[in-house]
């Protein structure tokens, strides 16, 4: 069985109702979205590092105290919020139950539950099987070649396209839904688009399995990335321009047979929960104002809808990144997935306060012996700096993303002392 990985689906002979086909997915006795609450499972999370608290470690006391940690020349101070979000650590819970429930049974899941290397690693320990895709191109189809009937496969905390969900279904697997109820939420709204003919723009990466799962719910669809590739819209949409130039510029970000001279008469706006919560809010309003001085201010409601879909975990991660970069520490440590959206923006507030700041995945990062961290940007560059820890007192902001525990970021924070110190660090 191959899928697309591309949210155009594979080809059918009719546009699937996905609305309709959730609504019976879910009365499916092969499909499971519920977290049982098995003790055992949350203490076989806790040893393995992986829970949201990392009960007794340096975090959990820093957030008995104060956000704040010294140890000898090392000030830390702990963003107010950081790490696990909840949709995160059920979706984590609900893969460890699903392996305690069927521990004999072939289990696969569609893509990374969460983007955590940690985490993705404890389960393929587990022999959680990972679904690649055939090759590394975009859009590049999905291998479900070795998944049978009766096998297990769960859908991760980014949701999966309705496209492999009814493939899935159809072959008759066990479907362990992990999918994170903001990103239901933002499914929700994109059907409401769709429900009145409008189409919806989702503020996303047209690649990221997030908005590839949201816009196979939606119909006529544009994924925009930024305030920029926004105002090439709103000028097309008030001043037309050349089509050809459109088409290609959004060739894949855009429903299939995507036409921006009818396509943009009425939109509505919906965002991949993992983008920044104040550009999302920005494009919301350059709509409607585009709309206002297209149609007329009595119009407007005709011709755009925003249904409020950020994420909190999400916002609540930025407005603590927001307020700790006002504290001017002398360095900022983000620690989360190189993939993961949520924690780029976190990287991305820094910078743009133009703090010395690195985004680090995973704690051998830091070399001890050579002072020396390989970090990632914002927009994507792998950097190495040498001799990144100064002599004498360092002030360090720490934050996290909200695939990330506890665990991981207090092994980095290990190594920062051990290089202060000149002392060994365990591996």
């Amino acid at each position: 069985m191959v899928v697309r990985a591309h949210s155009s689906g594979p080809e059918e002979e009719e546009p699937m109702d996905a609305r309709a086909f959730r609504r019976k997915l879910t009365n499916n006795k092969n499909y499971n979205r519920r977290v049982s609450g098995d003790a055992g499972v949350l203490e076989q999370m806790a040893e393995a590092g992986i829970s949201a608290v990392n009960k007794g470690g340096l975090i959990a006391n820093m957030k008995e105290n104060g956000l704040a940690h010294v140890r000898g020349d090392v000030e830390i101070s702990l963003a107010e919020s950081y790490g696990f979000c909840w949709g995160v650590e059920r979706a984590v819970q609900m893969a460890y139950e699903a392996r305690k429930q069927y521990p004999d049974s072939d289990m696969h899941i569609t893509n990374e539950i969460i983007h955590n290397p940690t985490v993705n690693e404890k389960l393929a320990e587990m022999k959680v099987d990972f679904i690649a895709p055939v090759d590394d191109k975009e859009g590049s189809l999905k291998d479900f070649s070795k998944v049978k009937s009766g096998d297990v496969v769960i859908l991760p905390a980014f949701g999966a396209s309705v496209q492999e969900m009814k493939q899935l279904n159809d072959a008759g697997v066990k479907i362990i839904d992990t999918t994170c109820p903001w990103v239901s939420k933002v499914w929700n709204a994109v059907d409401a688009h769709k429900r009145k003919e409008f189409t919806s723009v989702i503020h996303g990466k047209y690649a990221h399995e997030e908005t590839i799962a949201t816009a196979s719910f939606a119909g006529k669809y544009i994924v925009i990335k930024n305030l920029k590739e926004l105002a090439y819209v709103q000028n097309y949409i008030l001043n037309g321009g050349d089509k050809t130039e459109f088409l290609a510029m959004f060739s894949k970000a855009i429903s299939k047979g995507f036409n921006p001279e009818t396509d943009l008469g009425s939109v509505g706006l919906a965002n991949q929960t993992t983008m920044l919560k104040g550009e999302t809010e920005m494009m919301g309003k350059e709509l409607q104002k585009t709309m206002m001085e297209k149609y007329g201010v009595e119009h407007v409601d005709e011709h755009f809808m925003f249904l409020d879909t950020i994420c909190d975990a999400t916002q609540e991660r930025q407005d603590a990144m927001y307020k700790i970069v006002e504290e001017k520490p002398d360095i900022v440590l983000v620690v989360g997935g190189w993939n993961s959206s949520n924690t780029s923006h976190l990287q991305e507030i820094a910078e743009h306060k133009g703090l010395v700041s690195y985004w680090v995945d995973q704690p051998d990062r830091i070399d001890i012996s050579a002072n020396k961290i390989t970090w990632l940007t914002s927009w994507g560059e792998l950097k190495e700096t040498t001799d990144w820890l100064p002599e004498g007192k360092v002030k360090i902001a720490v934050t996290s993303g909200a695939s990330t525990p506890d665990k991981v970021v207090e092994d980095l924070l290990d190594r920062v002392f051990a290089i202060k110190e000149g002392t060994p660090v365990k591996v």
